[in-house]
C-alpha cells in the first residue's frame, strides 16, 4: 500500500510546521550597537537542482560582544514549494533586535535589506518552483546551466537603493516597513532554519577569522557551496568590507550571574509579526483522511480523527494558558534577557515535546485504520 507513506509524510510536515510556528513566538536580547556593512563578495555556483540560495549575515556573539559572518550558501529546501525569507536587524526603538530567518510558501520581510542574488529588499527574484521543480533566475544567480536545466532569463530592475547597510531603522538603516502582504506572511506558520543552517551558523560563530573584530567587515570566508563547506575550494572571500568597521571599545554585554554562556538570542527571537499569542495563530493544516470505498469505515476514522484533534486542540490551549501565565510573571518582575531566553526555551522544548506526543497519536490512529487492500475493500457483490 503507498497510502501510509503519504498520510506519514503529510504527517511529518504537520509537525513540521507546528514546531516552527512556536519558534517565532520568542523575545531575544538585543544590543545598541549596529552590525558592520555587508561584505562584497561572489556567490558560489549553485551545487544541484532543489538548492536555495540563503544571503550571508551578521550574527552577534552575546558571550564575547563581537558580530561574527555567517557566509551566504546554497541550502536545499526543506520541502517543494518552500522559499527563504532571510534574517535582518532592526531598530527596535532603544536597542538592535535580531529576526531570524525561516522558510515558508512565501517570502516575508525581511527589512528591505538589499542582500543581492535576488534578495533585492522586498521578496525574492531569484526563481521560482513550477509543482516540484525550482527554477532558476540566470540573470541573478550563478548557475551551470550544463548541470542544471531548470533555468530563465529575466531581467530584473533593483529600484532599491545600492548600499551595504545591515539593519533596518535607527541612525543609518534602511526605511522600510513591512507591507500588508509581507505582515500576513509573517502570521503564516513558517518553518525554522533546517539543522545544516544551524550547525552552519554555529561553526561560522566558533571561527575567529570570522569575527567583525578580526576582519573589520572583510571576512575571507563570505559565501560557501553548501552548509558548513568553509574549506571548500569553490568557497568566495569577500573582496572588501562594504564600508570601514572599527569595533567599539567595551562591546562586551555584562550578564548575570549564573547565566549560561552557550545561550543564542539570534536564533530565538522573533520574526515580523511574531508575538502574536499562540491563540491568534491560524490552525494547522489537517492530514487529508484516506478513502477505502467503504463509507461506514470512512466515517468512523472521521469521527476518530476529529475526537483525537480536539483533545490535541485542548492540549495546546492548556499549554498556552500556562506559558501566557509564565510571560505574565516575566513582565511584572522585568526580567533579565537571560532569564528571558530561558524561558522561551523551555516553552519551544515543551511545544515540541507536545506536537511529537501528538504525531505519535495521529500515527497510531493511522496505522489501526488503514484502509484494506483493493481486493479487500470492493462490495461483495462486485463482479471483477
Amino acid at each position: 500500500m503507498r497510502i501510509i507513506p503519504s498520510v506519514r509524510s503529510l504527517l511529518v510536515a504537520l509537525v513540521l510546521l507546528a514546531m516552527s510556528a512556536a519558534s517565532w513566538a520568542q523575545v531575544g536580547v538585543s544590543i545598541t550597537i549596529g552590525p558592520p556593512a555587508l561584505p562584497v563578495y561572489e556567490q558560489p555556483l549553485c551545487p544541484a537542482e532543489g538548492y536555495i540560495w540563503t544571503p550571508g549575515y551578521w550574527a552577534y556573539d552575546y558571550q564575547d560582544g563581537d558580530y561574527y559572518w555567517v557566509p551566504g550558501t546554497w541550502v536545499m529546501a526543506p520541502r517543494p514549494g518552500f522559499l527563504w525569507t532571510p534574517a535582518y536587524w532592526g531598530w527596535g526603538g532603544d536597542r538592535f533586535v535580531f529576526y531570524d530567518g525561516y522558510w515558508g510558501p512565501h517570502v516575508g520581510f525581511y527589512g528591505g535589506i538589499n542582500y543581492g542574488y535576488g534578495y533585492f529588499g522586498r521578496g525574492y527574484e531569484g526563481g521560482r518552483w513550477d509543482h516540484d521543480r525550482f527554477y532558476y533566475n540566470q540573470s541573478v544567480n550563478n548557475v551551470n546551466v550544463t548541470n542544471i536545466h531548470n533555468v530563465y532569463n529575466t531581467t530584473v530592475i533593483n529600484n532599491t537603493t545600492v548600499n551595504r547597510v545591515s539593519y533596518n531603522g535607527g541612525n543609518g538603516g534602511i526605511n522600510a516597513r513591512a507591507t500588508s502582504e509581507e505582515k500576513a506572511v509573517a502570521r503564516e506558520r513558517h518553518v525554522a532554519p533546517v539543522a545544516l543552517q544551524t550547525e552552519h551558523a554555529q561553526a561560522a560563530r566558533s571561527n575567529p577569522d570570522l569575527r567583525a573584530s578580526v576582519n573589520h567587515g572583510k571576512p575571507p570566508v563570505a559565501a560557501t557551496p553548501k552548509p558548513g563547506a568553509f574549506t571548500d575550494r569553490e568557497v568566495a572571500p569577500a573582496k572588501e568590507a562594504g564600508a570601514p568597521y572599527n569595533p567599539p571599545a567595551n562591546r562586551a554585554v555584562p550578564r548575570p550571574p549564573g547565566s549560561t554562556s552557550n545561550v543564542r538570542p539570534e536564533n530565538n527571537v522573533p520574526r515580523p509579526g511574531a508575538l502574536v499569542h499562540p491563540n491568534e495563530l491560524p490552525p494547522a493544516p489537517r492530514p487529508v483522511p484516506p478513502s477505502t470505498g467503504n463509507q461506514r469505515q470512512d466515517q468512523k476514522y472521521q469521527q476518530q480523527q476529529e475526537k483525537l484533534f480536539a483533545r490535541q486542540e485542548q492540549d495546546h490551549q492548556k499549554l498556552q494558558q500556562k506559558q501566557e501565565q509564565d510571560h505574565q510573571r516575566l513582565a511584572q518582575h522585568k526580567a533579565d534577557g537571560t532569564r528571558t531566553l530561558q524561558i522561551e526555551q523551555k516553552h519551544q522544548q515543551q511545544t515540541q515535546q507536545l506536537e511529537q506526543r501528538h504525531a505519535q497519536q495521529q500515527e497510531r490512529l493511522q496505522n489501526k485504520q488503514q484502509p484494506p487492500s483493493r481486493n479487500q475493500s470492493r462490495p461483495p457483490n462486485e463482479k471483477h
